[in-house]
């Protein structure tokens, strides 16, 4: 390589950025030790703007189109360097692209089960799973607070961050949910129209726009799923006598039926049958105990009494008619029970009682 075709590779005409990626937020035109020529051309092309940055201080930010770079179209750069009377040597400066275009189909999801209560299951826990589309909405604010000097930033690099904000707000949805996990599905759409706003000042902090989110499913453990699809089945059957006889009358319709058939078909009707009858005894068993057994009589309330200025008690409604027979409670004794606003008289609050007590016997 000459002397001068050295000296020109040295300065830099032309910056611009060729995206071929699907993932790249943020590249850093690669200057190395280069100066850039005074009247460059700059390309910047739709979805992207340039960031021109000076010892680690943004200056100028230029959207799509092409630009010859002069103090004109430089003026914070121009103000930064002092080139306030005019300037037409190369310079250096780091050239930042970013990419404003729709990010599609970025994916979150539960690492962990969301455990929750239940109307129809109890406790429950939950797995989710969707995806969200992001733009770069304010890109000083986006490298200020996430790239850094990051020369080739990627969504990678920041979707777990975004993910785990998502998980955290369908947690916070869920929890407040009354619905059972049976009805989950007619809300998704409802759930992520919540987040959405919700995180909404969350990313534009940080220069993002969240463009939308999906909630694709919220799921159960494989038991419990399994536990639904059987009650599920049972539900369907309906009434399983009914059920017996159906598949008994499909078995003799079928063609080519012959004697083996005829009599393993005889053989499962009686099972049927035996099976019914054990069926009906026992539900008939069961209505004839509902209907004869009675319920437990109530539980009695104690009593207290006043006995030498102290409350004494608990005792039983046989204990009070004892101890009235014995003269160890009369008619001017205090009593009280759960439910009396105050301590009674035994002869107002007890009357009948002592009404049925035999009076005291004279004297001969």
């Amino acid at each position: 390589m000459g002397i001068f075709s050295w000296l020109f590779g040295q300065f830099i005409d032309i910056i611009e950025w060729q995206d071929d990626t699907n993932n790249t937020l943020v590249w850093r035109f690669p200057r190395g030790d280069n100066e850039i020529k005074y009247g460059a051309k700059l390309i910047v092309r739709e979805s992207q703007v340039a960031v021109f940055m000076d010892k680690g201080i943004i200056a100028d930010i230029l959207g799509p189109g092409t630009y010859e770079l002069e103090t004109s179209n430089l003026p914070i750069l121009t103000d930064l360097q002092h080139w306030d009377h005019g300037f037409e040597s190369p310079f250096k400066a780091e050239v930042y692209f970013v990419s404003t275009k729709l990010f599609r189909g970025l994916k979150w999801g539960t690492k962990n089960p969301i455990i929750l209560r239940d109307s129809e299951f109890d406790i429950v826990r939950l797995k989710a799973f969707g995806t969200y589309d992001i733009k770069v909405k304010d890109p000083k604010k986006f490298l200020n607070e996430i790239v850094g000097t990051d020369g080739h930033f990627t969504t990678e690099e920041i979707s777990d961050y975004l993910a785990n904000l998502i998980v955290t707000n369908l947690a916070d949805v869920l929890g407040h949910d009354k619905r059972s996990i049976l009805d989950l599905a007619a809300s998704y759409d409802d759930f992520a129209k919540y987040i959405k706003e919700n995180l909404k000042d969350k990313f534009e902090n940080i220069g993002l726009s969240l463009e939308d989110v999906y909630v694709e499913n919220i799921s159960l453990p494989k038991e419990v799923e399994e536990a639904i699809d059987k009650r599920g089945a049972r539900k369907a059957t309906g009434d399983l006598d009914e059920h017996l006889k159906y598949q008994t009358a499909e078995s003799l319709t079928k063609e080519g039926s012959g004697a083996a058939d005829i009599a393993a078909i005889g053989a499962g009707m009686a099972m049927a049958n035996e099976i019914s009858k054990s069926l009906n005894k026992e539900k008939e068993e069961k209505s004839a105990s509902l209907s004869t057994t009675p319920p437990p009589p109530p539980k009695q309330k104690p009593y207290f009494i006043v006995k030498n200025g102290k409350a004494d008690g608990p005792h039983s409604l046989e204990a009070i008619k004892e101890m009235i027979l014995n003269g160890k409670i009369n008619k001017k004794t205090y009593v009280w029970q759960e439910g009396m606003d105050g301590w009674e008289r035994a002869g107002e609050y007890l009357k009948d009682l002592f009404n049925s007590t035999p009076p005291e016997i004279p004297n001969e």
